[in-house]
């Protein structure tokens, strides 16, 4: 059997690893989103993407040639990407003052010129480099006048010649490990050749004791080993035995290489041959393919809401389903689809698909739990077409009062043409059966999305969101949002998905414009902070859920809600203070749309009306970063003065068409002025707190009919969920006591009962 890795506690060195350790793409914000309108449409848009870097300039052109201004950013931290040659470099840089009045074809001329430094110059330089390859401002001046050049030349030759001599080394590095790879392959192909050999001459089956056919004993022996295991792991995350950067034993690449091919060698312990596997996947996707292109009658787009919705009488008929058997309890039916276009490439979004880690990443809000139990076909090509891969996932809301789904499903990749891909999920009931009978309470009937390659950077993506779920009691206030399926549907994975994808986007861009780059000056130290934001909301997406991971004990609030209350002990993990940690969440329904509360909730402005740690005090941007098209997706750097102390406050505040969160944490303020300036984020201690907003679900028509905006309104109320986290003791022995218990209680009621008042909802 495969392994089953369920840590979701990675070490902070890997978090982000897989999505921003690529090498940095020198991207124009200028002018990258400009027909995104017309993208959405279309699927067409386009996106300027610039080679070069600092030396390179400024943004693309604005609309109508009215260029916009940039803040040049060093890249030299930026990974390994492709720069000019010292031969290349253009010391007057790309400063067209004229706005591109003659078009494109006068700035590529701009950008065509050459300088070409003589050979006693490079051997001087060179020379220089050998000694020390990061000269200081000193020996550049030194050196600049001695050869008769800019210290901008040559701070840029110093600079290409790293990148020149780091590319060799990654060339050089890369060989070795394709050469390692192929022996693998060739031991790996040897030891297939050699299992397959080791049969009877007779009757053709195996002689090895693992071949033989399993026993009914054997076979739920594995089973609750598989559990025992999933259970090992939590226990490992709770028990913060792992430190960080090292991996569990049930991660490693030996174990993973051993155990990658099991269903290959035996009939696996889910009672499933490989071709039978196969074969149901086959089917879904050809049943994915139909639901995403269909028309009427299979969907129909409601009037009122303009949601699509599967016409399940025709559903039936098409894909000749068969009627639940006798005895066999009630299950509701969820299904939606949603199409939209997201920024980013084929490849990479096929690959974050496939690689559970980045899956998880992607999806911070909406997986609390994700593991690839085993891999049935490992696919061909580096983009794995044809693979099929049997997972496990728990999936979430940022609440405590809704519970968990645990679904497991095999996906499948395929590659449909050369612009077309798909992935399909789909439940198995032979698997689910064998597992353990609770998990069969949610299954997934074929899921997943087709991926369009629209160039440019672009893809369009339909995706389908199908689910079969035992029908059960949900708290009044979610009742409506989850049972009409937004909850866990396709709006809601394709809003998320589009979310992460922009804010990739925003990451890699090196020419960024000012507006959205104030307070830091370097891309090295933009890159760092992004990077703590997003460990930051990961933590409270982690923190705040219904997972398994958390003993949730209800407390009632002092203004009549519900509190929730759960401890944890940090060891050893840097990202977090050592201690014992309280985490206390309320979830309320507030009389206020999602756009006010959110809009009213990350103003810095408003912060002192809810925020008690401000003590009423002014509260300033230092610093703002724009991750995202719309002005609320930006993470900020806000400091509090009182007359005690000064204190910093790191705000990453997210919204999409279906769900806003702002998330916070006080940091300390040297540490936070070294990351500023590019330092490694990692080892700096954030203890989230923050809000997580969603439509209550109730979608009508307008009250009444009037051209005034604001009469005409249909906007319902919001789902808040409001979390704190505290450090009640440093250390990790402590027991915790009811006074923290009642301190955090305070500070939840106290800040709800500000929220209401300032919004002028008082009895909501």
């Amino acid at each position: 059997m495969g392994v089953v890795d369920m840590s979701n506690n990675n070490p902070p060195t890997s978090r982000t690893k897989d999505f921003f350790a690529s090498p940095a793409l020198s991207l124009s914000l200028a002018g990258i989103f400009r027909d995104a309108g017309a993208a959405a449409a279309s699927a067409s848009a386009s996106m300027d993407v610039e080679e070069g870097d600092e030396g390179s300039g400024g943004g693309g052109a604005g609309a109508g040639g009215r260029r916009e201004d940039t803040v040049e950013i060093s890249s030299e931290n930026s990974g390994p990407a492709r720069s000019r040659s010292e031969d290349e470099f253009d010391p007057d840089g790309d400063n067209d003052e004229d706005g591109g009045g003659d078009g494109d074809k006068s700035k590529k001329k701009k950008r065509k010129k050459y300088h070409r430094h003589t050979a006693e110059q490079i051997r001087e330089m060179e020379a220089l480099f050998k000694e020390s390859p990061h000269p200081d401002e000193k020996q550049r001046q030194q050196l600049s006048k001695q050869l008769g050049l800019a210290p901008r030349q040559v701070k840029f030759w110093f600079q290409n010649r790293r990148t020149q001599l780091k590319a060799i080394q990654e060339r050089h590095e890369n060989s070795l490990l394709k050469a390692e790879m192929e022996k693998l392959r060739e031991e790996n192909k040897a030891m297939r050749e050699t299992i397959q050999k080791s049969c009877c001459p007779n009757c053709g089956s195996a002689t090895t004791s693992r071949d033989t056919a399993l026993t009914t004993q054997e076979q739920q022996l594995r089973i609750e080993n598989a559990r025992l295991k999933a259970e090992v792991e939590k226990l490992r995350v709770a028990l913060g035995k792992y430190t960080p950067g090292t991996a569990s034993p049930s991660c490693s690449a030996g174990s993973d290489q051993e155990n990658r091919s099991s269903l290959d060698f035996y009939t696996g312990i889910f009672g499933l041959e490989k071709s039978r596997i196969l074969e149901l996947v086959n089917q879904a996707m050809e049943e994915l393919k139909k639901m995403a292109t269909a028309g009427d009658p299979l969907w129909i787009r409601s009037v009122e809401t303009g949601r699509e919705i599967l016409n399940y009488d025709e559903y039936v008929k098409e894909f000749k389903v068969e009627a639940p058997s006798e005895g066999r309890p009630k299950r509701s039916i969820e299904a939606s689809r949603e199409t939209g276009v997201v920024f980013v490439d084929l490849p990479r979004l096929v690959q974050s698909f496939m690689d559970v880690n980045q899956w998880k990443e992607m999806f911070p809000c909406m997986i609390s739990k994700a593991a690839t139990v085993d891999v049935i076909c490992s696919g061909e090509g580096a983009n794995r077409n044809g693979a099929v891969q049997l997972m496990f996932a728990e999936l979430q809301m940022l609440t405590p009062m809704v519970p968990t789904r645990e679904v497991y499903f095999v996906r499948y990749c395929k590659q449909l043409s050369a612009e077309q891909w798909a992935l399909v999920d789909v439940s198995i009931d032979k698997v689910e059966d064998n597992i353990d009978a609770s998990l069969v309470k949610c299954r997934k009937r074929p899921s997943g999305c087709i991926i369009e390659d629209k160039s440019n950077g672009h893809c369009k993506v339909i995706w389908v969101e199908h689910l079969e779920c035992l029908k059960t009691t949900v708290h009044p206030m979610y009742r409506t949002i989850v049972n009409s399926g937004l909850a866990f549907g396709a709006r809601h994975w394709m809003t998320t998905l589009q979310l992460q994808c922009e804010r990739l986007v925003f990451f890699m861009a090196t020419n960024v414009p000012t507006k959205d780059s104030n307070g830091v000056a370097t891309l090295a130290g933009r890159k760092s902070i992004l990077r703590l934001a997003q460990r930051m909301t990961q933590s409270f997406c982690h923190a705040i859920g219904a997972s398994s991971y958390h003993s949730w004990t209800k407390v009632p609030g002092k203004t009549g809600e519900d509190i929730r209350v759960a401890s944890r002990k940090n060891l050893n993990d840097p990202g977090e203070p050592l201690g014992v940690i309280l985490c206390a969440v309320s979830s309320v329904l507030l009389p206020v749309s999602p756009h006010a509360l959110f809009d009213f909730l990350r103003d810095e402005a408003r912060r002192s009306e809810w925020d008690i740690m401000s003590s009423g005090s002014p509260v300033q941007s230092i610093a703002n970063l724009s991750k995202g098209q719309d002005r609320g997706n930006a993470v900020t750097i806000q400091t509090m003065k009182s007359k005690d102390n000064s204190m910093w406050v790191l705000q990453d505040s997210c919204t999409n068409a279906y769900e806003s969160m702002v998330v916070y944490a006080a940091v300390d303020i040297t540490g936070m002025q070294a990351v500023m300036t590019g330092c490694d984020s990692s080892n700096i201690a954030a203890l989230p707190s923050g809000f997580s907003i969603l439509p209550d679900g109730l979608e009508s028509r307008p009250l009444v009919i009037s051209s005034r905006h604001e009469e005409k309104s249909s906007e319902g109320g919001s789902l808040l969920t409001i979390a704190f986290q505290i450090l009640t003791n440093t250390s990790p022995t402590a027991k915790l006591t009811m006074e923290s218990v009642e301190s955090v209680n305070t500070l939840i009621s106290c800040t709800l009962r500000n929220i209401r008042t300032s919004l002028q909802c008082e009895d909501g």
